[in-house]
């Protein structure tokens, strides 16, 4: 990838419907988070481009700017049900950021191969050269996907 993308890849033992349920739903974004960042998130299941949802973060996890607590909105900026789901995230009284995550999902006869993104190439001039980009590394990329293979792939739990 380019000096302002990270992309990695992993085959998911579930299908493109169950894996893009839990990614279009604002709480299913705080139970894979593997930054720590992530605490809470208010709003429903997203279901189209221009969709938003709150979500309560916490900057205390990565120990890099005293920011603490604060809000932000994530926007959806592309959506394809069962195969793409994309969002940047605003902060109230910034600039636009303008970096994007998002999760392409690709159907295999194991399940599916599952693609996590992060590009800042197109971040606000007012935040370039402030040490701030890239906010997650590659391998917090990785292990957001380790946690939700382990999410989707956990069996059911029995009935007691």
């Amino acid at each position: 990838m380019g000096e302002d993308r990270f992309e990695v890849r992993r085959l998911i033992a579930a299908t493109p419907p169950k894996i893009f349920s839990l990614l279009r739903d604002p709480q299913g974004h705080v139970a894979i988070d593997s930054s720590g960042m992530l605490q809470s998130a208010e709003g429903g299941p997203v279901s189209a481009v221009g969709d938003s949802f709150v979500v309560h973060m916490d900057r205390e996890s990565l120990n890099d700017f005293p920011l603490g607590k604060y809000d932000v909105t994530v926007e959806i900026t592309r959506f394809t049900p069962d195969t793409e789901i994309e969002w940047t995230v605003k902060v109230a009284n910034r600039p636009p950021i303008r970096h994007l995550y998002g999760y392409l999902l690709e159907p295999n006869e194991e399940g599916t191969v599952v693609t996590s993104y992060y590009d800042w190439s197109a971040i606000d001039e007012s935040y370039r050269g402030r040490g701030v980009f890239p906010v997650i590394p590659e391998a917090g990329l990785r292990a957001t996907l380790g946690i939700l293979a382990r999410t989707m792939e956990r069996p059911a739990p029995a009935d007691h």
